[in-house]
């Protein structure tokens, strides 16, 4: 698989594409004043304690009061076994015993803010590094679930044997990244005694700092494309800025000796997001109807509790029957649908409702095409495959906002419902609002104050019914256009 990376940096935003075969298949912002929170340290201060939700808020100095759930409060066993979760099937203790309001407590955002709801965190503390995942209240030592069975117990081993005890000065937790795979035990020794400085200062800056103080924030976007997107199969990474270039060369040579060589400097007059029309691609994936190159095309729908995909056939007809139609443009969909969940970085419950097909090999072929792509994605996807109705039912870890809810905001007209009353059934409303007026207050004129088109629906085809109210109430009724007005926004002035 061929991959290219390309950055275009400004002083307010960073804007990372990623490029596969000609496409691009990921974007990644990070704005200035806005960037994302996983990973952060804070010390934070218990605010609120619910046993009922069995959970606490935590002030750690934002806008809104984080979330820490009983499930992710790391405490030691009453045994004086190693720091730990409550072991499964064990029911966890009482959060109320654990925590109390005012106390001070270290914590880590383990999901951004999302909507309306508060960061979530957790009291367990890992810091990632270039090689390896630092646990430092645990002693565990652990190798990554993507690496060969039959090579993690010799990682396992020989990692345990770099990390040490704390009787030799060592210990902690240590968990090995699927890119420290081939890593020598130098770049490893390395990577250790990093992770142990950054935790050193993370803990003395907890004996100075007041509550609600950040301890410690996790790489900006530019050093993560090094560290988590760049892999074997990128070919290159090119970025616009020469500070940004020199900045991120310095820190790949350091810490990321692999990916560093891959930097490029792109100088062309054109901008680099010009070189893949990446900004129409952005633009197509703000919308809801995604085209696809047979004539057919989806319909993704964003909720708050799930995203909807609809398959529909459009104008393909080129199979030789509709069973094959339905077939092609459904094999095109569901690549098309696992590059929509990246692009738009759609996360939770997705359900994709493909057509209808009646053939059991054609749905076991585009489930498994589905999941061919779904390889792909560095996000944790869970598919649970077709319905009795036909839906194909999946999950995509939520770690960050997707993109719709990072580049846009609830339309002010309709509120973010996505439509609005018709003309008509203003006209309607208002004529009500009057009737109920009239029976409260004895005006001597009521004026409708409303948009353009309620008005004019007023003066042409609904000015019987205006007329008509009118004389049963005994009083005139004035209108009064109002461009600034919303469609369904209107006043009724007792005069």
């Amino acid at each position: 698989m061929h991959q290219d990376i390309l950055i275009n940096w400004s002083p307010q935003e960073t804007r990372v594409a990623v490029v596969e075969h000609g496409a691009v298949q990921e974007l990644h912002v990070e704005r200035a004043l806005e960037r994302g929170l996983v990973g952060n340290v804070y010390l934070g201060k218990v605010s609120r304690v619910l046993p009922g939700m069995q959970s606490a808020f935590i002030d750690i100095g934002l806008e809104r009061a984080a979330f820490l759930h009983v499930a992710d409060v790391w405490h030691r066993q009453e045994s004086g076994e190693a720091p730990m979760f409550a072991r499964k099937g064990e029911p966890p203790v009482p959060i109320e015993r654990q925590v109390f309001e005012g106390q001070p407590l270290m914590v880590q955002v383990i999901k951004d803010p999302i909507g309306s709801k508060g960061a979530r965190l957790s009291t367990q503390i890992s810091i990632a590094g270039r090689l390896l995942v630092f646990l430092p209240q645990d002693d565990h030592v652990g190798v990554s679930q993507k690496i060969p069975a039959a090579e993690r117990d010799a990682l396992r081993a020989r990692l345990q044997a770099l990390v040490g005890s704390k009787d030799t000065g060592g210990g902690g937790g240590f968990i090995l990244r699927t890119n420290g795979e081939d890593a020598s035990d130098t770049e490893l020794q390395e990577d250790i005694a990093y992770l142990r400085k950054a935790w050193a200062n993370i803990r003395q800056a907890a004996l100075t700092r007041p509550a609600g103080s950040l301890l410690h924030q996790d790489l900006n976007l530019l050093q993560r494309v090094l560290r988590d997107i760049a892999g074997e199969q990128t070919q290159s990474i090119r970025i616009d800025s020469r500070e940004q270039f020199e900045l991120l060369a310095e820190f790949g040579r350091e810490f990321m000796p692999a990916a560093a060589p891959k930097l490029q400097l792109y100088k062309g007059e054109r901008p680099i997001f010009d070189l893949y029309s990446i900004d129409e691609e952005v633009a197509r994936a703000l919308g809801r109807r995604v085209d696809l190159k047979s004539g057919g095309y989806l319909i993704v729908d964003q909720t708050e509790a799930l995203t909807t995909i609809d398959v529909n056939t459009g104008g393909y007809v080129g199979a030789r029957n509709f069973d094959d139609t339905i077939f092609k443009t459904n094999l095109e969909a569901a690549g098309a649908i696992a590059r929509q969940l990246r692009l738009r970085n759609l996360g939770g419950i997705v359900i994709a409702d493909f057509i209808d097909m009646v053939r059991e090999d054609h749905r076991a072929a585009v489930l498994a095409e589905f999941k061919k792509h779904l390889a792909r994605d560095r996000v944790k996807t869970m598919v649970g495959g077709f319905s009795q109705l036909g839906l194909l039912e999946m999950t995509r870890k939520r770690t960050r906002e997707s993109l719709a809810q990072m580049l846009c905001e609830p339309c002010p007209t309709c509120r973010g419902v996505g439509e609005v009353k018709t003309a008509r059934s203003v006209c309607y409303d208002i004529l009500r609002e009057v009737l109920r007026e009239a029976r409260q207050f004895n005006p001597r004129e009521f004026r409708v104050v409303a948009s353009p088109q309620v008005v004019e629906l007023f003066l042409d085809e609904e000015s019987q019914h205006l007329a008509g109210l009118s004389d049963f109430i005994g009083k005139p009724i004035s209108l009064q256009a109002e461009g600034s007005l919303g469609p369904e926004l209107y006043d009724i002035v007792l005069l």
